[in-house]
Formats: C-alpha cells, structure tokens, sequence
C-alpha cells in the first residue's frame, strides 16, 4: 500500500500490501502452511486454528501488538508472520517483544514453564535490514557463547527474510517466491497459484468496499487534522494539525485493519525518528 494521498487502487494491490498479504493468507489455511514450510525449509504441522490479524492486549493501559498472521498447529506451535515494506532498524527489539506477547497470550496463570509453547516469528522484508551480508534469509536461536554445543532449546525460532541479496542462501523456490515479492514474476508453481489468489481477490467485492471503506475513514481523518492546523494560524498549530492527523490515521488503520502500531506507522510513513512520539500516544 503506497503512501496515503497517493494511495493504490485496490484493483492496484499486490500480494506485499497489507491489507492484500493479510487477506489471502487468513483465508486459505492452506496456502499459508504451504508459504510457511517454504520459508522454513521444513514441515509443519496442521494448521488448527488461524486468526484475522490477532490482537494481544495483556493490561488495559499497556502496550499490545496485532499480528499480521498467527496460527497455530496441531504440535501446539505458534506461527507469527509479517510482512515488513520498509527498512526497521528496531526489528530485533520488535521481534523480541512480538515473542513476548505470544508467551504471555499462551501461557495460562501456574502452568509449568514446559508447558510453553514453541513458535516461529517470521519476518518477510523488501528490503534488507543486513544489506552488508548479503544474505536473503536470517534463522535466530539462542545459544550459549561458551560452548554452542550444549542444546540450549528455549523453543523460540526467529526468521528474517529478506527480498534482497547476492547470496546463494536458499532454495531455488524460495529465489523465485522472492522474485515475485519485488517483480511480480511468476517463475514457479507456487508464485502462480499465489498471483491467481491476488488476480482473485482483486474482484472480490466484499474485501474492496472494505479497503473503501478504510482509505475514506483515513482521509476524513486526515482532513479533520489539516482543518484542525489551518484554523490554529501558526506553525506550531499546523504542525499539532499533522501529527493529530497521522494519529488519528494510525489509530483508525489500527482498529479497522486491526494491524499493529508498527504497520499502521509504516502505512502513513512515519519517519523512524518520530516514532516514539506517536507510540507515546497511542
């Protein structure tokens, strides 16, 4: 999804937007499994239960996270996965606190530590946070500095993907599933039941009045906010204009999509030195 004010027609939407990448994964269990051993180069088990951008709100006044696709399966593993249009130099730090979130969601008060789950937190990036390296696939465990040979299994699996790279890191499948990512070409099987999905839901009528329905509230929103500035005749006002404008736009992304601050933020293009200010106030 492009810049609001310059923003894509839905007949326009790609499998990386969004609110298309949401779509079509919470709704065909089948193609996500199938998306998800790819990235992982390993079977999964099935898929139980698959929830529509889940939001975990631990206390009432702390701050809560939705994700853009969780599942989980019948081993008892949870799958978190993301898709990450713009570089965040805070991934790590988000990526922690997403496993955070999922251990307190899955976790009933006086269970056994055992008895947490194990889960994968998935990030697919356009771009690539780790450009100096080259690679197109980051996989995170923890292990012990000393002696890396003791099994040190926490159960917690981190994977960062990235579209871009020089490296001959990963399958010929994955090579063109990225390919797709950034030129939309269709060079495998899998690439081309993915874009039929896309070409699909381009003509479903239900999931376009919904993205209408969301770029007009945003816009209303955002006009609201620009009024706001005018009528206060000063820079500071028209500064306060814009950043009610862009918080009410994240506020309302976050609730109509029910996407994360993070996404929300990357769909008004927050620049990543302001952040904090907004999520301040979120």
């Amino acid at each position: 999804m492009s810049e609001y004010g310059k923003t894509k027609r839905y007949e326009e939407l790609n499998f990386t937007d969004d609110f298309m990448f949401c779509k079509i994964l919470q709704n065909d269990p089948d193609l996500c499994r199938e998306l998800t051993e790819l990235i992982l180069s390993r079977k999964i088990g099935r898929i139980v239960s698959i929830d529509r951008q889940k939001a975990i709100e631990i206390t009432a006044d702390g701050k809560g996270v939705r994700f853009d696709v969780y599942m989980e399966d019948d081993e008892s593993t949870v799958y978190d996965i993301e898709m990450q249009t713009t570089v965040a130099e805070d991934l790590p730090k988000r990526m922690r606190y997403y496993q955070g979130m999922i251990d307190l969601n899955t976790t009933w008060r006086g269970a056994k530590y055992e008895e947490l789950k194990n889960s994968f937190i998935i990030f697919i990036c356009l771009k690539n946070p780790y450009p100096e390296s080259g690679l197109h696939k980051y996989s995170i465990r923890s292990v012990c500095e000393e002696d890396s040979a003791i099994d040190y299994d926490d159960g917690i699996f981190k994977v960062i993907l990235s579209a871009q790279g020089d490296k001959r890191d990963v399958s010929e499948e994955m090579s063109k599933f990225l390919l797709y990512l950034t030129d939309q070409r269709t060079e495998s099987d899998f690439t081309k039941r993915l874009n039929d999905r896309v070409l699909a839901a381009r003509s479903h009528e239900e999931w376009r009045r919904e993205y209408m329905t969301l770029l007009e509230r945003d816009e209303r929103m955002r006009e609201e906010g620009r009024k706001e500035g005018r009528k206060e005749g000063r820079e500071e006002g028209r500064k306060e204009g814009r950043e009610t404008a862009n918080l009410n736009s994240i506020k309302n992304l976050m609730e109509t999509l029910e996407i994360s601050a993070e996404n929300a933020m990357d769909l008004v293009k927050i620049p990543a030195e302001e952040r904090e200010k907004y999520l301040a106030k979120l």
